[in-house]
């Protein structure tokens, strides 16, 4: 692997070089930013058949108060989000197209950010991130090869801040319904000698919550250093957060909901996870002449950190003899983990063919162990920090792409993109449960997509793609006995009309799955989700996206998602007896979701926004039993921007509100469902038992905001 890394940076260094002394001049017409080669190789071009929506850094700024980003794209087509505190900041979540978030690949610079094991994205240690994105991309669907865990129904791609010319600064502060504080500086040197540039960005955000005592406290920072010319970009950044949040991810029972909604079952006062995570990368960026270009990214991810736990009359054998039978005892959990990655591609660009060729290789090490910190009946030997489970996990994930897209004729245009991915994972040692976990699995992935654009003319094209992605199982699959991988097939078809003033994407789509590893709607004893394997299933849906631009006072943004899912012939052992129940809905997946903007501009720099989301029904779990469905929901939110451009001091001031929820609608986004047998009430009676839970989302909350820049 050193071998590797070494090799790959002298190529490049040393064709840096040459480079250098052979330039050619540059046709402006065939050059893009630099700072777009980061993210080329998982992004797509807007005609590439690919079904796919762009967020720019002003529009995330519009709404970008302290909420997580899951929560800011939550009006894009198919987007479902969620809140376990209630309020969008700490732990949150999203789904797109009914798929949930280890579905989702998210990468930021073309780094995977999707933790290895679990396959899941932590937004919650990404505090305030959006203050430095300067764009993002969500795939639906496989979309084009990326880097990690692949993409299983969406991939969201993440660029930070790009440089700046000129020096600058930026001072924003909001304040909020729940005692939610979000404090950001910003500042910037300016390309120096037209060369270099030094930035940074360091936040603190702060939140009670929605739930009771379920509160947010992150710490985040970002540092960048920039040198560029023509030809050259070369990046070195870190990032990072501190967080620590108390516990609501048991949610409430029926009964609970109905009795106080924002109360919390958890009562212990240091019932908190805390994690701390830093992420270092170098990027370089080269570009020979208007053919060649290259990208080399390296990365190193330091995560480490503990949950802590009261957990009352235990027993002895769960704690490896530290406690004795039926004694309370604090325990923390942890993890402890690094992640190291070398990207690297090289793309060719000549007379309407692109061609980008690249490998990704990672490398992740991580420890798992549970600590007793106090316990009310300690054995005599037990000293504090003892402790009680300890196991070790390595995953080495390889993957090698080729991506071409060509002009056919003059209106018809093709795309082709082979992936290569392997990997490997090993356990040792005990798991939570002090089960001996050793697992040695390997699995090699040939990924192929196409796809076809047809340009009828300056506002009319059409395009179709097919896709086949494969996934491993996760580290719960695992532990739960699952060994095989699940493959979806992934076929698009979509029609897009572009006019000055307006923007339709409407597309197709059927996704058929071969072992979909669909979610239980149960947890585990920290909240994950539990899957387990469906056999044949499928999503058949309809996206419809549009901006409209009606006027120079008025525009709007409407989406609107139609779908089928469905588990075929699925089965389930009921009160003892094995049911095949026939086609079943998959679990959290509403067959209707629809998004919606009405933004108006009164006066030069005033924006006024009503936004509106529509979920409907949904199940948490799979066998569409009614103790598992979740309501559907309309919310709306009212946002307003103005922009003063001051004439001396400062460059602009900007004054931003946000109303969630302005109707106070009381409704729940997410919830889990399990199911168990009952052998002892009654003797040689079997009788299954249902039960739910519910995370309730913030009623009507606002959070208000001013930002300086000079």
């Amino acid at each position: 692997m050193k071998n590797l890394f070494l090799f790959l940076a002298l190529f490049v260094l040393s064709v840096s070089a040459q480079a250098q002394q052979n330039q050619k001049a540059q046709d402006s017409t065939k050059t893009e930013k630099l700072d777009e080669v980061l993210v080329k190789a998982v992004r797509v071009e807007a005609d590439a058949p690919i079904t796919h929506s762009n967020v720019s850094k002003e529009e995330l700024a519009k709404r970008n108060l302290g909420q997580d980003i899951p929560i800011l794209l939550n009006y894009l087509p198919s987007v479902v989000t969620t809140s376990d505190a209630g309020a969008g900041i700490g732990y949150t979540g999203i789904r797109v197209r009914g798929t949930d978030a280890t579905r989702v690949n998210v990468t930021i610079n073309g780094i995977p950010y999707n933790d290895p094991e679990s396959q899941g994205t932590f937004w919650v240690n990404l505090g305030d991130f959006a203050s430095s994105t300067e764009s993002l991309q969500l795939q639906r669907g496989v979309g084009t090869s990326t880097n990690g865990s692949g993409a299983f129904g969406a991939s969201l791609n993440l660029l930070t801040d790009a440089f700046s010319k000129e020096a600058n600064g930026e001072i924003s502060n909001s304040f909020g319904s729940f005692n939610t504080r979000k404090h950001t500086v910003k500042l910037s040197t300016g390309l120096i000698n037209d060369h270099f540039e030094i930035s940074g960005r360091f936040s603190k955000i702060d939140s009670d919550g929605y739930v009771d005592r379920a509160f947010t406290d992150l710490k985040s920072y970002f540092l960048q250093g920039i040198f560029k010319d023509d030809n050259t970009l070369i990046k070195v950044l870190t990032f990072g957060n501190e967080e620590r949040t108390y516990q609501s991810w048991f949610g409430l029972t029926a009964e609970q909901l109905q009795e106080n909604r924002r109360q919390n079952p958890y009562t212990y006062d240091n019932e908190t996870d805390n994690y701390w995570q830093d992420h270092y990368q170098f990027h370089w960026n080269q570009r020979f002449d208007n053919c060649w270009s290259t990208n080399l990214g390296l990365n190193y991810t330091r995560g480490r950190g503990y949950f802590e736990q009261y957990r009352p009359e235990e027993s002895a054998e769960d704690f490896a003899n530290l406690i004795t039978d039926g004694s309370d005892v604090i325990v923390r959990r942890w993890l402890d983990n690094d992640f190291h990655v070398l990207n690297a591609n090289v793309t060719y660009t000549d007379l309407g063919l692109e061609v980008i060729t690249g490998l990704s290789v990672s490398s992740y090490t991580g420890d798992h162990f549970g600590e007793a910190i106090w316990g009310s009946a300690l054995t005599p030997n037990t000293n504090i920090r003892d402790r009680y489970y300890d196991g070790d996990a390595t995953k080495n994930d390889f993957s090698v792409f080729s991506k071409a897209s060509f002009n056919i004729t003059e209106q018809l245009t093709g795309y082709v993109d082979l992936q290569g991915r392997f990997v490997r994972y090993k356990t040792n040692g005990l798991n939570s449960d002090r089960d001996v976990f050793v697992t040695n699995a390997t699995f090699n992935f040939f990924n192929p997509k196409a796809g076809l654009t047809f340009k009828l003319n300056d506002y009319n094209s059409f395009y179709g793609s097919y896709a086949r992605a494969n996934r491993e199982p996760n580290r719960d699959d695992f532990e739960n006995g699952v060994t095989e991988n699940e493959t979806l097939n992934d076929i698009e078809l979509g029609w897009r009309y572009n006019s000055q003033k307006m923007a339709i994407s409407t597309n197709l789509y059927y996704m058929f799955y071969q072992n979909q590893l669909v979610l239980t709607g149960a947890l585990d004893d920290v909240g994950s989700p539990l899957r387990a394997t469906s056999g044949k299933s499928y999503r058949l849906g309809l996206e419809v996206d549009a901006n409209i631009q009606v006027s120079d006072f008025f525009s709007t943004s409407t989406n609107v998602a139609l779908s089928t899912n469905k588990n075929r012939d699925f089965n389930f052992q009921r009160d003892g007896v094995l049911e095949n129940l026939g086609d079943t809905n998959i679990s959290f997946s509403p067959n209707l979701v629809i998004g919606n903007a009405l933004n108006f501009f009164p006066a030069e720099g005033l924006q006024l926004s009503l936004l509106s989301k529509y979920v409907s029904d949904q199940y948490m779990g799979n066998i569409d039993s009614e103790a598992s469905k979740l309501d559907s929901y309309f919310i709306n939110d009212f946002n307003i921007n103005y922009e003063i451009k001051p004439k001396s001091i400062f460059k602009s001031i900007i004054l931003s509100g946000l109303v969630n929820n302005i109707f106070n609608v009381e409704y729940v986004s997410n919830g889990y469902f399990f199911t168990f047998d009952d052998t002892w009430s009654e003797p040689n009676l079997t009788t299954t038992i249902e039960g739910a839970g519910y995370y309730p989302q913030a009623t009507t909350n606002f959070l208000l905001g001013a930002t300086l820049k000079f």
